[in-house]
C-alpha cells in the first residue's frame, strides 16, 4: 500500500497541521474522535496540546482502551511532545490520575525545558533522516530522561534525548508539523508503509 490511511488523535492539539504534514508525505490523513474511526487507520499520530487533558479526554470520548489495545497489537504510532508523554511507560511531574498508552520503554519529564514563554526552536541531529538537521519547535516541551534496552535514541539537544523509536512506535519532544519540514512525518510514513 502506497498510500497508508494515517489518522490524527483529534481530541486536543495541533490537529490541523499534522494533517497537512501527513498529506505532503503521501498519506491519507483523517481526524480520529472515536473508536470506530481508530478502527479504520493502519497508524495514528498524537498531537502536542495538554497531556492531562488528553488523557482525560480519551477517557471521557471512549477512546483510552482503544488507543491502548492497538499500540500493543503494534499499530504504528508517532507522538508529538504531548504525544510523547501518552507514549512513555513512565511519567515524573506528571498528576497522579494522569493516564497514558505506554508504548515505549522510557521515563519522560513533562515540561522539561520550562514554561510557554521559554519555547524556542533549535535545529536537531536526527538519525534515519537526510538532508542535515530538522528544525525542531520545543512548546513546554518534555525530554526523555531515560530509554530501556528495546527503545533506540534518534536525536537529542543539549544533553537530553528528544527522539526516540521502539519497534513501531515514534515520539519526539519537538513539533515538526509547526515548521514546514516534513521529514520526520516523511519518516513515520515510511515506518507504516514498512509494516503494511
Amino acid at each position: 500500500m502506497s498510500n497508508p490511511v494515517i489518522g490524527v488523535l483529534a481530541l486536543q492539539g495541533d490537529v490541523r497541521e499534522h494533517l497537512i504534514a501527513l498529506a505532503a508525505a503521501d498519506a491519507v490523513a483523517r481526524p480520529v474522535r472515536r473508536p470506530e474511526e481508530l478502527a479504520e487507520v493502519d497508524a495514528l499520530v498524537i498531537p502536542g496540546g495538554e497531556s492531562t487533558t488528553m488523557s482525560k479526554l480519551a477517557v471521557l470520548f471512549g477512546m483510552l482502551e482503544p488507543l491502548r489495545e492497538r499500540v500493543k497489537a503494534g499499530m504504528p504510532v508517532y507522538g508529538t511532545c504531548a504525544g510523547m508523554i501518552m507514549l512513555a511507560d513512565k511519567i515524573l511531574d506528571g498528576r497522579e490520575d494522569q493516564e497514558t498508552l505506554g508504548g515505549v520503554d522510557m521515563i519522560v519529564r513533562r515540561n522539561a525545558f520550562g514554561r510557554q514563554n521559554e519555547s524556542f526552536e533549535a535545529k536537531i541531529d536526527f538519525a534515519g533522516i537526510e538532508g542535515g538537521p530538522v528544525e525542531g519547535v520545543f512548546i513546554r516541551a518534555p525530554w526523555v530522561e531515560s530509554v530501556g534496552a528495546a527503545a533506540e535514541v534518534l536525536a537529542t539537544y543539549d544533553g537530553h534525548t528528544v527522539a526516540v523509536r521502539q519497534g513501531n512506535v515514534l515520539a519526539t519532544s519537538f513539533h515538526p508539523e509547526l515548521t514546514g519540514d516534513e521529514r520526520v512525518h516523511a519518516y513515520f510514513v515510511d515506518m507504516v508503509r514498512a509494516g503494511l
